[in-house]
C-alpha cells in the first residue's frame, strides 16, 4: 500500500513539475503590428530560445486598438506579458494608465533617446516615416508646406486626420509649432482644396492613378508601391539643414506590470530590440527603418542616420492627440 501511495505521489509531483515548466517556458504577447510581419519574428524567437510564444493579434476591424483596450480592461488581472505596439502613442497611454512596467534593455542602448521613454516604460524599434508619395517623373514637393502652396491647389490628398498615423502627424505638428501656427496651416490646407481620403492606402492609390500629384503617407505604403512598379517614388519631407524633418513612428515594446512571465517577457523584448530583428523587418514587405545605426537595409529603405527626423516628444504628442479630437472633428466637418 505504501508503495502505491509513493508511486501516485511521485506521479503527481512529476505532473506538477511538467505543468510548471510548461507555464514557465512561455510568454504572452499582445500585438498591434500586422500579423503577417510580426508572426515570423515571434516564431524565430521561439526557435532560438525554446520559449513558447502565445500571441494575441489585433484584427483588421479593431484598427490597432483592440488589444490595447483589452490590456486596459485587464489592468487588475493582467493576462499579457508584453505589448508590441505599432507606434509609441499607445505605449504612452498604457504608461499613463499605470499598466506598464519599466525595463531598460541592454539591446536598446544604441537606439537614440528620442525613440525611448526616459523612464523605461516603452522602447521604440523598427520605424515607419511619414513621406510623400509622388509620380516617378516631373516636379514634386519637398516640404509639407506644399499642402498650402497655390501651385498644388486641388492636386494633393491626405488621409482623414481623425484616424491612424495622420492623427499622430497633426498632433506632432501641434507640439512643434504650437496651436496657432498649426491651426493656420490646417485652415490653409482647406483653402488649397486638399482632398481628404479614407486612409493612407487610398491616398497611395489616388497618386498611383494620377488623380492627385502627391500625398503624405507611411513609408511602407510608398515603398511597396515603388517595389511593385506603380510608377511612383517617395520623398522624405523637410530634410534641409534646420528643416522640420520627417515624423518617425517606431514600433514600441512594453513590459506589462504584473504579467505572469516577467523573465521571459524581458527576453522577448531584448529579441525585438536586437539589430538582427531590425534587419529582418527592413527586408520584409513592411520595409521598416532600423533605429540602430549601421544596420544593413535594402536600397529602398533609408538608414536612420540618413534621415532628419522631426524632433518630437511622443508623450507630449499623445497628450495633444487626445486634446485636439474635437477640433479635428470640426475641421473634417463631422
Amino acid at each position: 500500500m505504501r508503495r502505491v501511495y509513493l508511486f501516485f505521489l511521485s506521479f503527481l509531483l512529476i505532473s506538477s513539475s511538467k505543468s510548471y515548466l510548461s507555464w514557465a517556458e512561455e510568454v504572452v504577447v499582445y500585438v498591434s503590428e500586422d500579423q503577417v510581419f510580426s508572426e515570423p519574428i515571434l516564431k524565430d524567437f521561439e526557435k532560438e530560445t525554446g520559449i513558447k510564444v502565445k500571441p494575441v493579434y489585433d484584427t483588421e476591424e479593431a484598427k490597432s486598438t483592440g488589444v490595447m483596450n483589452r490590456l486596459i480592461a485587464e489592468k487588475d488581472n493582467p493576462q499579457a506579458d508584453v505589448y508590441w505596439a505599432n507606434e509609441p502613442i499607445r505605449a504612452v497611454v498604457l504608461k499613463q494608465k499605470g499598466i506598464s512596467a519599466a525595463y531598460f534593455s541592454p539591446n536598446a542602448k544604441d537606439i537614440s533617446a528620442q525613440f525611448k521613454d526616459p523612464e523605461g516604460y516603452w522602447t521604440g524599434f523598427s520605424a515607419r516615416a511619414r513621406v510623400f508619395i509622388v509620380s516617378a517623373e516631373g516636379a514634386a514637393p519637398t516640404s509639407i508646406h506644399a499642402y498650402t502652396d497655390k501651385k498644388w491647389k486641388n492636386k494633393a490628398v491626405i488621409a482623414n486626420p481623425l484616424f491612424g498615423t495622420t492623427t499622430s502627424w497633426i498632433a506632432a505638428l501641434f507640439t512643434v509649432w504650437g496651436d496657432e501656427k498649426t491651426k493656420s496651416f490646417l485652415d490653409r490646407i482647406k483653402l488649397n482644396e486638399v482632398k481628404i481620403s479614407t486612409s493612407n492606402g487610398e491616398s497611395t492609390t489616388f497618386v498611383i492613378n494620377k488623380q492627385f500629384a502627391f500625398s503624405l503617407v507611411d513609408s511602407d505604403d510608398a515603398t511597396n508601391a515603388v517595389r511593385n512598379g506603380k510608377g511612383v517614388r517617395q520623398i522624405y519631407p523637410d530634410q534641409e539643414a534646420g528643416g522640420l524633418g520627417a515624423l518617425i513612428l517606431p514600433n514600441a515594446a512594453v513590459l506589462i506590470k504584473g504579467g505572469k512571465n516577467p523573465e521571459n517577457a524581458r527576453k522577448l523584448m531584448d529579441y525585438l530590440f536586437s539589430p538582427e530583428t531590425e534587419r529582418k523587418l527592413a527586408f520584409a514587405d513592411c520595409a521598416q527603418i532600423p533605429l540602430h545605426p549601421g544596420i544593413q537595409t535594402p536600397k529602398d529603405v533609408k538608414k536612420i542616420e540618413e534621415i532628419r527626423p522631426m524632433k518630437v516628444d511622443y508623450e507630449t504628442v499623445a497628450k495633444k492627440l487626445q486634446e485636439i479630437q474635437a477640433y479635428l472633428k470640426d475641421w473634417v466637418g463631422y
